[in-house]
């Protein structure tokens, strides 16, 4: 066995053409939605997600059995953690008539104008220097995500092996490329009733000279060895009407690439992680998956993180596998997602710095929306029982007893964590032809948000989004124009709730940030 960096990485030797590499963990730091058919769908087929119980092995018997809860009971206990007899309702995203339907006046869209200054300290005192910001401010907003928003990660963490399961010369369109099917097997020793396998695809040009620069997508891949998920689980990765989350081509655009044929195009390789393998998209799964292994089996506390974070860890665990990858420039890997992956996508880029660029696609509350916005999901709709396993526990008080105006953070401070970094936000058209996203997603909360951000990349020597940088009155760019002056970019397309037209933008202003070498 051979060892790098002290034993930080260690590579065993391979066996009948299998490759194993073993990683340790980097310790680093709707109801009433218009999209419930897909949470419905992937409740169907959370049973092909691969954390999924075992057998009691011999000498376990000690173990606590795992929780086997509904969501709504799981939910409910939470709520008595937290003291809390009832949550306010969330909007309606697809009844007109019904009471509480979306709000999409903007009048009444601000009901609490004043964010919270991602450049102001706790006690007050102004953040003027990078020094400040990287030593003082950054840590009080990551210990308010933390503590109030998207719990916290477990300190001591199993490892993940990661096995290459088969590797596949083929073409994609003209290019020739080699794929590789990956498990991450997380180290379950500790609690044997839970096992957790992280499933990853990653591509790259078969005749690069070097290591080459990888978007990874939050998607759905084909896997071998896994029962079929993947491309066949076509309801479950269906996140829009008339589409999926994964393998995307372009809205619109008859006969065009897709974005991995763009992405390979570019010189780069591309990456699908499948989320929901390590951490279901369900209350149900919070005994069970990554967070349940380490609770080993029983119910969250309050400030215990949620799926989003769950899934941004799975992330960085794949980014650990490209660093001992030589067909990869770990330097140079990018993190893409659309709606609750784009959350996800998000999520990831401002905790882990070594994400080098994002494409956050239509990512919306509990994303790069404004939470403290009144207009399309609200904060309530994550705090119901069909969403608030997204979200630490803790963040249900903001649905009742307190508001969205009392969180401590807002979306603005989550995009400036992603600072110095370069991240573009994508959303399509709230209303028009030939397609519109809808309103749900806020896309003006959004482009307040990345305008709110602005300060801190400035603060550190990068250019913001280059509109005058005031949140409530700087215009939205009109639909179909890129604003891509610096390290913050946003676009919205007319393609509907995809950030596949979005894509060559994104690649043209990547260029200037993401080189192969």
């Amino acid at each position: 066995m051979n060892s790098l960096d002290g034993g930080v990485v260690s590579l065993a030797s391979k066996v009948q053409g299998i490759d194993w590499v073993r990683l340790p963990i980097n310790t680093m730091k709707r109801k009433n939605s218009p999209f419930l058919f897909f949470a419905v769908t992937t409740l169907a087929t959370a049973g092909l997600c691969r954390a999924q119980l075992t057998a009691t092995p011999a000498g376990g018997t000690n173990l606590p059995a795992p929780v086997n809860w509904t969501a709504e009971q799981d939910h409910r206990n939470m709520m008595e953690q937290l003291s809390i007899e009832k949550l306010r309702p969330g909007a309606e995203g697809m009844n007109r008539q019904a009471p509480n339907y979306q709000n999409t006046d903007e009048a009444k869209a601000n009901p609490y104008p004043n964010l919270p200054d991602p450049l102001t300290l706790k006690n007050g005192q102004k953040v003027t220097t990078p020094a400040m910001w990287w030593n003082q401010r950054r840590p009080e907003i990551v210990e308010d995500f933390d503590r109030e928003v998207y719990g916290r990660v477990p300190k001591n963490l199993p490892p993940v092996t990661w096995k290459v399961t088969d590797t596949v010369r083929t073409n994609n369109d003209a290019v020739p490329v080699i794929t590789k099917h990956l498990v991450g097997h997380v180290d379950n020793s500790a609690y044997p009733l839970i096992n957790v396998d992280i499933q990853l695809t990653l591509t790259t040009p078969a005749d690069a000279k070097g290591p080459v620069p990888v978007m990874m997508e939050f998607g759905f891949g084909n896997f071998p060895g896994f029962g079929g998920f993947g491309r066949t689980n076509r309801l479950g990765g269906t996140n829009r009407l008339g589409g999926t989350n994964a393998f995307r081509g372009f809205g619109g655009l008859s006969g065009g690439l897709n974005w991995q044929q763009l992405v390979l195009s570019n010189g780069w390789g591309y990456a699908v992680i499948v989320p929901t393998s390590y951490q279901a998209d369900n209350g149900a799964g919070l005994t069970k998956g990554i967070i349940g292994l380490c609770n080993q089996g029983q119910p969250r506390k309050p400030d215990d993180w949620g799926a989003l974070r769950a899934w941004a860890w799975g992330a960085s665990r794949a980014l650990d596998y490209f660093e001992t990858d030589p067909a990869v420039d770990s330097k140079q890997v990018g993190i893409e997602g659309l709606s609750r992956y784009g959350k996800a996508t998000l999520v990831t880029m401002a905790y882990d710095p070594r994400f080098a660029i994002a494409l956050v696609g239509s990512s919306g509350e509990g994303g790069a929306k404004l939470s403290r916005r009144n207009w399309g999901e609200l904060v309530e709709n994550l705090t119901g029982s069909g969403e608030y396993h997204w979200m630490a526990g803790s963040f249900l008080k903001y649905g009742g007893p307190l508001t969205p105006g009392d969180l401590p953070v807002d979306a603005h401070e989550l995009i400036a964590l992603c600072a110095p970094r370069p991240v573009f936000i994508s959303y399509g058209a709230a209303s028009g032809s030939p397609g519109a996203e809808g309103t749900w997603v806020d896309q003006h909360g959004s482009f307040m948000a990345a305008v709110a951000a602005g300060p801190v990349y400035k603060l550190l020597g990068k250019k913001d989004l280059g509109t005058p940088g005031n949140y409530l009155t700087d215009p939205m760019p009109p639909v179909n124009t890129a604003v891509t002056h610096g390290e913050l970019a946003w676009r919205q397309h007319d393609g509907g709730h995809t950030d596949a037209p979005n894509w060559p933008a994104f690649l043209e202003w990547a260029n200037r940030y993401i080189q192969v070498q």
